[in-house]
């Protein structure tokens, strides 16, 4: 098939956006897409000048906020290669990132600039602050020039004023160029830098286009709570909405579950994009406690009340996302089954797709009306999937991919590329799953997470975890395996507990009862022995799954 420029399509969506409102940060200033074109030129003036050619690596480091987004569009219109890095991960990781990416420039917010060593970097030709693009270390005489005299450059350029018809970008992207690198871990020897190239991108936004671009228009507003640099929020959250020519707000500092419902509140979004946890919390905390009592529950079961009230508690949930959204697409990690049978019940507009890095990242998806629950849809337009398995309706077998999301390989690993990437295209995920007579994948778990009982039994210890999260006084929990005993590590509500005047020899016998009421629900093989109680919150990627390796030793 033909695949359009992607260069084309964000010029076209500057010029035909031009006045239209395109990034703010949130609480803060506005930038226009004319504003967003304007400062994209600038950028190419300095790269220009300051020796970075096509090809050549740019990577990008910081919270989201408008400026991080204006200097990653400047990278790939500009033909450089983008790498993201998130910016949680720890100055060592970000060292080992842009040293193995081989990274000319490195565009870092305010917090990572003042935790980075420079001297620990030292192929950098330049550090640039994104909050006003200043240089923070230049080590070429033409990067401080380019700088210096980038104002009297650009008016030099355009000496009247700069307008829609100066807007070019060189439209020569192949589909298999690489546009971008990501990294899936900051970590040395577990570090992988993903090489996404132009297809990818764009048959993610094509996709996006497929199934949201009638329901959102031109000029509504939408959120960025996922980081930029993770490819969930690069593609959904800011790439789809930029191109559709949607004013992006972003949350430029950590959100808190208040910040988001706050946020949620003044923006009230056209589509919203979240991580399991962001939902499961906004319920847990604003909805749950308002129906898991005596007289709700009653009137839930009387089948003449129950669907005005299910309309009525739906109602409540739609406001606490600002009740203006066409649906909320949920992905990135495992979503509880309590949470999603809840709203699932109510009639509630979500969706569960799934997807990886590794294909920019879509592979399933389902909308809302046809979704299955407990799946993660079907595979998407461009891409085809297929479960590794003699009997893939009921023997859990890998989840592999093939089609135009699929990355080039990894970058400077072509051992870890052979291992993932076969010689018929296939991408294997190294999740486990099942899929139905009518294409839904229901996802089982991770390969590499499964347990294996004394008498050969497989455990998927996601699905023990989805159960005991849903208990009493449970907010996340891990199950790890000792010897041939099963463990749950579980991080319990103490606020709650507190406030319910409860000892810790109380959260000790509560999860005792916990752990029976489990036991009693699972097989023989997957029962926990034991549950101990985690003093503090587990430590999370931030697509916000566990670290599980942190814990195998507990």
């Amino acid at each position: 098939m033909q695949i359009p420029s992607f260069k084309a399509i964000i010029q076209k969506s500057i010029i035909d956006n031009w006045d239209r409102d395109a990034l703010t940060d949130y609480k803060g200033a506005t930038l226009q897409y004319h504003d967003v074109a304007r400062k994209i030129e600038k950028l190419h003036i300095m790269f220009e000048n300051s020796g970075v050619v096509k090809g050549d690596k740019i990577a990008l480091c910081g919270r989201n906020c408008a400026n991080w987004a204006v200097a990653f569009l400047a990278t790939v219109t500009y033909g450089a290669v983008a790498v993201p890095i998130l910016h949680e991960f720890t100055a060592d990781q970000i060292h080992n990132i842009v040293n193995h990416s081989e990274a000319k420039l490195l565009f870092v917010g305010d917090v990572v600039a003042t935790t980075i060593d420079a001297t620990k970097m030292p192929h950098l030709e330049g550090i640039i602050y994104v909050p006003d693009y200043s240089i923070v270390v230049s080590r070429t005489d033409k990067l401080t020039y380019a700088r210096e005299h980038l104002n009297e450059m650009f008016g030099k350029k355009y000496p009247k004023y700069f307008r829609k018809e100066h807007v070019n970008y060189c439209l020569d992207d192949e589909p298999n160029q690489l546009a971008l690198i990501n990294y899936t871990s900051g970590t040395t020897g577990f570090s992988k830098g993903v090489m996404i190239p132009y297809r990818a991108m764009w048959s993610n936004y094509d996709f996006a286009e497929h199934v949201l671009g009638k329901a959102i228009k031109k000029g509504d507003n939408t959120i960025s709570i996922l980081p930029m640099a993770h490819m969930y929020g690069m593609a959904f959250e800011f790439i789809f909405e930029f191109l559709h020519g949607c004013h992006i707000f972003y949350l430029t500092r950590v959100p808190s579950p208040a910040i988001i419902a706050q946020a949620f509140a003044d923006i009230k979004p056209s589509i919203i994009i979240a991580v399991p946890l962001i939902i499961e919390k906004i319920i847990r905390k604003r909805v749950f406690p308002k129906i898991q009592n005596n007289r709700m529950r009653l009137l839930l079961n009387m089948p003449v009340i129950s669907k005005k009230v299910r309309e009525k508690i739906c109602d409540q949930v739609v406001n606490a996302f600002g009740g203006n959204f066409e649906e909320v697409i949920i992905g990135g990690a495992a979503f509880n089954q309590e949470v999603e049978q809840f709203l699932h019940r109510i009639e509630f507009p979500y969706t569960v797709g799934y997807g990886a890095t590794e294909c920019a990242p879509i592979i399933c998806y389902e909308d809302w009306r046809n979704f299955v629950p407990g799946s993660c849809g079907k595979a998407v337009v461009h891409m085809e999937v297929k479960i590794d398995s003699h009997d893939p309706e009921n023997v859990p077998g890998e989840i592999l991919a093939r089609g135009l999301n699929v990355m080039l390989g990894y970058y400077k690993n072509e051992e870890a590329t052979a291992q993932t990437l076969d010689s018929e295209g296939w991408y294997h995920t190294g999740d486990l799953g099942t899929m139905d007579s009518e294409g839904n994948v229901f996802i089982k778990g991770r390969s590499k997470n499964m347990l294996l009982s004394a008498n050969g039994q497989n455990i998927y210890p996601e699905e023990v975890e989805d159960k005991l999260n849903s208990m009493a006084l449970v907010v996340e929990s891990i199950v790890i395996q000792k010897e041939d005993k099963l463990i749950g590590l579980v991080f319990p509500d103490f606020d709650e507990a507190k406030n319910l005047g409860l000892s810790n020899d109380d959260l000790v016998k509560i999860m005792e009862e916990n752990r029976q009421e489990l036991n009693a629900a699972l097989p023989a093989y997957s029962k926990l022995s034991a549950i101990r109680i985690h003093e503090e919150e587990f430590a999370k990627t931030p697509k916000k799954s566990i670290k599980r390796y942190l814990y195998q030793e507990a």
